[in-house]
């Protein structure tokens, strides 16, 4: 009897959960592009400011003013392998602004190469990502951090509302000496800085020049933190939203409509397209209902009932292996929404790098956080949408 209680109970369950994958999609509104249009700028998804004074608008501070000299002074810093302990990378070794930077600019060694030259996806990209397109950063003496995490872009990060895998740097400044300090990234004190910029004349002329303190720890962030501002990207998506319907593709608007109607707008919104809210992934739960009969697939989306099977096999919380074993801000799997501004440039994607491919990580989005199977098409033409938010960094005259 108890048997049969069970199997029932699991039967309606299941029953329950397929439910949806067996009633037609219902017929989807068709947007206009002026519809569309409207409702990205309803949920504040802006376009990037092409207009100096626009920029200054958005981004500029009366504790730290945004200016030419300053900003030049922060790019300098960016490219400097001085702020790491083995003076054998820069900021922009993780966050890559140049071509091939293991051939053309040598920003990281032999030592830490991750594999043969001739194999290396990194020394075949021709577009800046701000990224390193690696599966786990790689800091000095070649060391990944325990964690295994993929480096997020650092474009059109300083729009964002929060930073971090977990969430945890609430500025674009917040986020500088983490990366400094950090024994597997760059791993240099602050004191350390001092003493080498200090003994720089170069710096040392500079900073006294553009800051009333001169060289201080505060004032090298301030001076990355305005140059990390200027690292924005304006593409195809920002002049659809401007008003030039023929900016984007039909089947980008396609996707863009599924973009809004699926629901993936939910997380991914803003200026960003992403950054701006800390939610759970995935929202489903990937392994299947407690299986008492073996005859479920572990690849059926289940509700998070049990935290183990009757045949006692592990436990998986996400699509992928969880390299690294990262659950996110209190260790439950609460993660900063991704920036999909030049997603198409930074790959690898979700925390830990685990998949290459973006239509993959669309179906497992589609799939894990939206609770559906998305079509061939769907994925065709949210790719398509992807692609029209790939741009390149935009230069300001007024900081040349």
């Amino acid at each position: 009897m108890l048997r049969l209680g069970l199997l029932a109970i699991i039967i309606i369950v299941v029953w329950i959960e397929i439910l949806p994958y067996l009633i037609p999609n219902k017929s989807k509104k068709n947007y206009s592009d002026e519809e569309l249009r409207k409702i990205a700028l309803s949920r504040g998804m802006h376009p990037i400011p092409k207009d100096y004074d626009k920029f200054l608008k958005l981004l500029d501070s009366k504790e730290n003013p945004i200016t030419k000299e300053k900003v030049a002074l922060g790019k300098k810093l960016f490219f400097d392998k001085i702020l790491s302990s083995d003076k054998t990378i820069s900021c922009a070794s993780c966050h890559m602004l140049s071509q091939n930077p293991h051939n053309k600019n040598q920003f990281l060694d032999d030592i830490s190469h991750p594999q043969s030259k001739t194999d290396c996806m990194v020394c075949h990209i021709k577009d800046e990502s701000g990224s390193d397109r690696l599966a786990t950063a790689i800091g000095v003496e070649g060391k990944t951090a325990p964690n295994h995490l993929n480096t997020p872009t650092i474009l059109n990060s300083s729009l964002a509302k929060y930073r971090m895998w977990d969430g945890s740097a609430k500025t674009s400044k917040d986020v500088i000496a983490p990366m400094i300090h950090d024994e597997y990234k760059m791993n240099l004190s602050s004191t350390e800085v001092l003493k080498r910029l200090k003994n720089n004349t170069f710096y040392t002329q500079k900073f006294e020049k553009f800051f009333k303190q001169g060289i201080t720890f505060e004032n090298v962030e301030k001076a990355l933190n305005v140059y990390q501002k200027t690292l924005l990207t304006r593409s195809a998506y920002d002049k659809f939203l401007e008003g030039d319907n023929a900016a984007m593709s039909e089947e980008a608007k396609r996707g863009f409509r599924n973009f809004i109607q699926l629901g993936c707008k939910g997380c991914h919104t803003g200026i960003t397209v992403g950054g701006q809210t800390i939610q759970k992934f995935p929202t489903r739960n990937y392994n299947h209902i407690i299986d008492v009969t073996g005859i479920f697939s572990r690849e059926y989306i289940g509700r998070d009932v049990a935290t183990f099977d009757f045949n006692f096999k592990q436990y998986q919380i996400y699509p992928f292996k969880n390299k690294g074993g990262f659950l996110g801000k209190n260790n439950e799997q609460l993660f900063r929404v991704p920036i999909l501004r030049n997603v198409t440039k930074t790959s690898p994607y979700f925390h830990n790098g685990a998949v290459f491919d973006l239509r993959e990580a669309v179906r497992i989005m589609g799939k894990y956080q939206l609770s559906m199977e998305l079509t061939e098409i769907q994925i065709d033409e949210l790719v398509a949408f992807l692609k029209s938010l790939e741009g390149d960094v935009v230069e300001y005259k007024e900081l040349k």
